[in-house]
C-alpha cells in the first residue's frame, strides 16, 4: 500500500511539474523547484524521467526546461471535429478582426472556468490570454457567464459546494446572475485583474445546451464600459452563430 501511495504521489508531482508550463515557455530547475513547492533533487529526478518519455526537454546551453513534443502528440488527438476551440477559432478571428481585441473561449471545469480558445489583439497594448489558463470561476466576466447561465440544479451545486468562497452579500450576488441572464451579457471591469476589463456572453449549442462563454478583453482605459454595452449585440449575434455550428 505504501509503496502504491508513493507511485500516486510521483504521479501527481510529474503533473504539477507539467503544469507549470501553462503560464511560461521555459523554466530552470530552481524555478521548478520553487513553483512546485519540491527540493531541487526531487524535481531534478522528476524532469529526467519527464525527459526520458519525451514529455520535456532540456536546453544543453541554458539548462532550462521546456515542454517536449510528445506534449503535442497528445494535444493532437483533442483537435476532432466536434472540439469548439477548432470550430470556433474562424469565428474569434472574425470577431477579434472587427472589434480590435483579445477574444478568448472559455468552458467550466468544476470551480474553474479553462481558457480553450484565445486569438490576440493586434493592438501594440493588448490583454496576452494564454489558451489553458484556469481562472475561478467566482469572478470576471466570463464566470458570471457561465454561472448565471448554468442549469439551476448546476447553479445551485457551484454555490452550496464548501469550496465556493462565501460571498459578503449572497443576495446581492444572485441578484447579479439574475441581471446577467436578463441582458444576456456579463461585464467586468479590474475585477479579476488591475487594468482589464472584458464583456462575456453565453454560447448555447443546437439543443440549447451551455457550451462555452465567448469574451472580449482588454484595457480597461479602453474597453470601457459604454464601449462593452456596444460591443455586447455584436456579441450575442457571433454566439448565436457558433452556437449553430456546435452539437
Amino acid at each position: 500500500m505504501e509503496d502504491g501511495k508513493l507511485t500516486v504521489r510521483a504521479v501527481e508531482r510529474a503533473l504539477d511539474i507539467l503544469l507549470c508550463f501553462t503560464e511560461a515557455e521555459d523554466l530552470s530547475l530552481t524555478e521548478i523547484s520553487a513553483r512546485v513547492g519540491l527540493h531541487k533533487s526531487t524535481v531534478h529526478r522528476l524532469l529526467a524521467s519527464l525527459e526520458g518519455k519525451g514529455f520535456i526537454i532540456r536546453h544543453p546551453a541554458t539548462e532550462r526546461y521546456r515542454l517536449g513534443f510528445r506534449i503535442w502528440e497528445l494535444s493532437a488527438n483533442l483537435t476532432h471535429s466536434d472540439d469548439p476551440a477548432v470550430i470556433l477559432l474562424p469565428e474569434l478571428e472574425r470577431l477579434r478582426d472587427q472589434l480590435g481585441e483579445t477574444v478568448s473561449l472559455y468552458v467550466r471545469d468544476g470551480l474553474e472556468r479553462v481558457r480553450v480558445q484565445a486569438v490576440q489583439s493586434n493592438q501594440a497594448i493588448r490583454r496576452v490570454a494564454p489558451i489553458g489558463a484556469r481562472l475561478p470561476l467566482y469572478v470576471g466576466a466570463s464566470s458570471k457567464v457561465l454561472v448565471a447561465f448554468a442549469e439551476s440544479s448546476e447553479q445551485q451545486a457551484l454555490l452550496a459546494d464548501p469550496a465556493w468562497p462565501p460571498s459578503a452579500d449572497p443576495a446581492a450576488y444572485e441578484q447579479q446572475l439574475a441581471e446577467v441572464r436578463s441582458l444576456g451579457y456579463a461585464t467586468s471591469v479590474e475585477e479579476r485583474e488591475p487594468g482589464a476589463a472584458a464583456v462575456s456572453v453565453p454560447i448555447f449549442d443546437r439543443a440549447g445546451k451551455l457550451a462555452a462563454a465567448l469574451a472580449v478583453s482588454g484595457p480597461s482605459n479602453r474597453l470601457t464600459v459604454e464601449l462593452m454595452k456596444e460591443h455586447a449585440p455584436l456579441l450575442m449575434d457571433a454566439a448565436r452563430r457558433m452556437g449553430k455550428m456546435l452539437r
